[in-house]
């Protein structure tokens, strides 16, 4: 295969027009068509379609686009670390958090990161299944999220615990709560995760072991949300404490309880790459235990 032809193929698949691609790489955009040409003869299949002036990938050029993405971004990262190595002075750091995590646990990491001289950073917020996309197309150095990853034949994540939080009680202030036993817990009302979150599980073991009959009057799968539910309708919430920091401070809300053995965690997920970032390696040391 002629990794030039593909690298034209790349540049096309990326900005999805022949001429202005032609235009950059400084070629024809007949000698640019030709090489692209050339290409699907060599894998006996068609890249494109055209529908009126737009290239539209088919699916062997998603496929091929893929595998592109990859060899060239992995090449200029070769160059940046060999070329420049400890002497470069200014080290961006792509960072992608789940949506749902507390901002207060993701201005902890960063306020780590901010530790690190010449290191900047990008924070993306987004879905749990698009941080892995986004790391496997490379498009961010490390993932926060609040579940873990496991590795698979088709790709090998590295997942790293940050931290683990435990989960407590929180209300407004005024309820006479002392124990898990205690009757006020009997019959109240709850602004909880949902019910296909760890700590949700956790929780209606617990309201079944202290036989407890929550009325749950709004679930919520973002921590953010959670925080202004529990602090506006006078509910109590199951959550960690990190997410109600400054209501905690202030005394909007209050602690009452943690609850036995659950915990909230809090992952750093990574793909592994031949030349990763060093930034993001010193970031992740900070947090060994």
């Amino acid at each position: 295969m002629n990794y030039h032809h593909l690298y034209y193929f790349w540049k096309v698949a990326d900005s999805g027009h022949l001429t202005k691609t032609a235009e950059t790489l400084h070629i024809s955009q007949s000698a640019l068509s030709s090489q692209i040409k050339q290409l699907e003869q060599w894998f006996g299949q068609p890249l494109f379609e055209r529908r009126g002036r737009k290239l539209l990938l088919t699916q062997a050029g998603y496929i091929a686009k893929q595998t592109a993405e990859r060899i060239f971004k992995e090449g200029e990262q070769l160059v940046e670390q060999l070329k420049n190595g400890a002497s470069s002075k200014d080290t961006v750091i792509r960072i992608g958090h789940a949506s749902t995590m507390s901002r207060n646990f993701i201005e902890q990491v960063i306020s780590e990161l901010m530790k690190q001289p010449h290191a900047r950073y990008r924070l993306h917020s987004m879905a749990h299944h698009q941080l892995l996309t986004e790391l496997s197309e490379y498009r961010i150095d490390v993932a926060l999220a609040n579940t873990e990853v496991t590795s698979s034949d088709q790709q090998i994540w590295q997942s790293k615990l940050l931290a683990r939080q435990a989960i407590y009680i929180v209300g407004v202030p005024g309820y006479p709560i002392s124990s898990l036993q205690d009757p006020q817990l009997k019959r109240q009302q709850w602004v909880l995760p949902p019910e296909n979150t760890p700590i949700r599980g956790a929780f209606d073991m617990l309201s079944t072991e202290y036989q407890w009959r929550p009325e749950i009057i709004a679930e919520a799968d973002d921590m953010a949300m959670l925080r202004l539910l529990v602090r506006d309708s006078g509910a109590l919430a199951a959550i960690p404490d990190v997410v109600v920091r400054d209501e905690l401070q202030s005394g909007l809300l209050q602690r009452y309880l943690q609850l036995p053995n659950v915990y909230e965690q809090f992952y750093a997920i990574t793909v592994k790459q031949p030349f990763p970032n060093t930034a993001v390696s010193a970031l992740l040391q900070r947090f060994n235990r």
